[in-house]
């Protein structure tokens, strides 16, 4: 039987004695790194806890007494003009339909390219991975005069309706959304996918499992953490696209909800407060999404970041 042995008490010179110190203090360093990282996250808050401020107030406060002023009131009333003047519950609608369909098909066709590039070793493995990737360095910009007349020009079939066309159909959006994102996702998930043991597949491959199988029930499920990050940061790239609707869809009424919140803007008067409840409403999805998919996503972007 063992006993443990206790550190004795010190004494002082004069004989007292002295309890035993305790753990050890936070250094002022690290004390230091914290206070810097906090103030940091707080300038970052400051124009989200601003844009709320000036959505609480109204435009006649802020005229006379200025935004930089004591509020007299606080109301709901900015949301609620917002949500009827701008029309929000349709180009919400439109944005589902654009963001939903373009964030799985990129998923959907990111993997399958990753699947081939990271379990099958072939002589232009790195240069397919490489021509995936390089499709993101061109900025967007540089895009607009081709891809605009490929859209007025592309020729439809004779079985094709109008809606089905390229430009001013959410069609459009969703295709080049889905062209300009797979380069991304598919240097993430190769690289995810490597880390997956090839004996899992081999192993699939003596039990008699097609490659379709071994892609559908064994790999997607196990990169779930790094579907989740992606999408969550899809999800929030293509909701909140602005350029690319601005430019291909020329109907108002087929627009997503960032381009529509330019109904809120008028020709002669601008209401800034207004302007500010509808950008925090159109923000609500965006953290909805986030918050559903926070473990996973914060379980995909750190996967590899230890060892052992």
């Amino acid at each position: 039987m063992t006993s443990t042995v206790e550190r004795p008490a010190s004494r002082t010179r004069t004989g007292r004695r002295q309890p035993p110190k305790s753990g050890p203090r936070r250094p002022p360093r690290a004390l230091g790194r914290h206070m810097l990282l906090g103030s940091i996250a707080l300038l970052w808050l400051v124009p989200l806890l601003w844009a709320v401020y000036t959505s609480l107030r109204s435009y006649e406060d802020t005229a006379s007494n200025g935004y930089f002023s004591l509020p007299r009131s606080f109301g709901l009333d900015n949301f609620t003009d917002a949500w009827t003047q701008s029309g929000m519950p349709h180009f919400f609608w439109n944005s589902i339909l654009i963001t939903v369909p373009a964030v799985l098909c990129t998923l959907l066709f990111s993997a399958a390219v990753a699947f081939f590039v990271s379990r099958f070793d072939f002589r232009f493995n790195l240069a397919l991975l490489m021509l995936f990737t390089a499709g993101n360095l061109l900025p967007a910009q540089v895009l607009i005069t081709p891809l605009y007349r490929l859209y007025l020009l592309i020729p439809l079939p004779w079985w094709m309706s109008d809606s089905m066309l390229l430009y001013d159909s959410a069609w459009g959006i969703i295709a080049i959304h889905v062209a300009y994102q797979c380069g991304f996702c598919t240097f993430v998930l190769s690289n995810y996918m490597q880390t997956i043991p090839k004996e899992i597949t081999e192993a699939a491959q003596v039990d008699g499992a097609p490659v379709w199988r071994q892609f559908f029930q064994i790999i997607l499920p196990l990169c779930r953490p790094a579907f989740a990050a992606l999408a969550t940061l899809e999800s929030i790239w293509i909701y909140n696209d602005f350029f690319w609707p601005r430019v291909l869809i020329d109907t108002g009424d087929k627009r997503p909800i960032t381009s529509a919140l330019a109904n809120l803007q008028g020709a002669y008067f601008t209401n800034p407060n207004l302007i500010a409840a509808g950008a925090l409403m159109t923000a609500i999805p965006t953290l909805l999404v986030y918050f559903a998919l926070q473990r996973q996503f914060i379980s995909g972007l750190t996967i590899g970041s230890s060892k052992g």
